[in-house]
């Protein structure tokens, strides 16, 4: 009976980071870009009371044995990598990624970090930053007296100023993909940081020969989140944690009447 509560225990803590996780997902339902996550779990030690395989007389063998498990936990959280609905802005400035990869931006460290969310603005210099104003690597600066921003599906920023009649390229956008892009770590803001489990950057023009996704102009990647899903889960979750808990009150009726059963 002391094994039922700890393993009710531990499926009630697993159940625990589960709703944590659905809750982060329906908090960034609206995050443009954000790609959720699903717990995957696995179960722990078993304790062998028989052990499969085990002689049982001297001419044959336990065919499956006795194991009692001891619950289980969270392994780890996959990182759900399909493609969020389009929303048009009308913001030239406001870029999506048709297919795989990320854009790049530099830190106030100088280090690189990488986003699936496309909303950019310009800053004091006109350079094409993000919210917080991290710009965009390799940095593009848009002329103060640019009357029009194309950006092409190849990543081509083209601009066109007064007095001439013929677009200007000022910078190409390029992107970035990883061999296990769910191998990479979440920092908040949008931004990812490569690890070892993600692999090396692969740096590429859009709709290159690298795989890369191409680009739209005028248009944002909404977040992968099914809401409905989410709410499923959440009562999937809700319903796990209350098994779980009800084995703890079993387990707690049978110690109470093995405490009374001299009474």
């Amino acid at each position: 009976m002391f094994r039922a509560l700890y393993t009710a225990a531990s499926g009630m803590i697993a159940q625990q980071y589960n709703l944590d996780n659905v809750a982060n997902n329906l908090a960034n339902a609206s995050t443009a870009g954000f790609r959720g996550r699903r717990l995957q779990f696995e179960d722990l030690l078993y304790q062998d009371l028989v052990t499969p395989g085990a002689a049982a007389t001297q001419q044959t063998n336990f065919s499956s044995g006795l194991q009692i498990g001891l619950g289980s936990r969270t392994a780890t959280s996959e990182v759900i990598q399909t493609q969020g609905d389009a929303t048009s802005t009308g913001n030239p400035l406001d870029l999506m990624i048709r297919g795989q990869g990320f854009f790049q931006v530099k830190q106030p460290d100088g280090e690189i970090a990488y986003t699936r969310s496309g909303a950019f603005q310009l800053d004091q210099q006109g350079n094409i930053v993000t919210a917080d104003g991290s710009p965009l690597q390799p940095s593009i600066t848009i002329p103060s007296n640019a009357q029009t921003v194309t950006i092409g599906t190849d990543g081509t920023v083209s601009v066109t100023l007064p007095g001439q009649q013929q677009a200007q390229q000022v910078g190409t956008i390029q992107l970035a993909t990883f061999p296990n892009p769910g191998g990479l770590q979440s920092v908040g803001q949008n931004l990812l940081l490569p690890t070892t489990a993600s692999g090396e950057p692969v740096v590429g023009s859009p709709g290159g020969a690298e795989g890369l996704g191409t680009l739209q102009q005028g248009m944002l990647e909404q977040s992968n989140i099914d809401v409905v899903q989410e709410f499923v889960e959440m009562i999937l979750t809700q319903r796990a944690y209350e098994a779980n808990s009800r084995v703890v009150e079993a387990a707690n009726s049978m110690f109470e009447n093995l405490n009374n059963i001299n009474r």
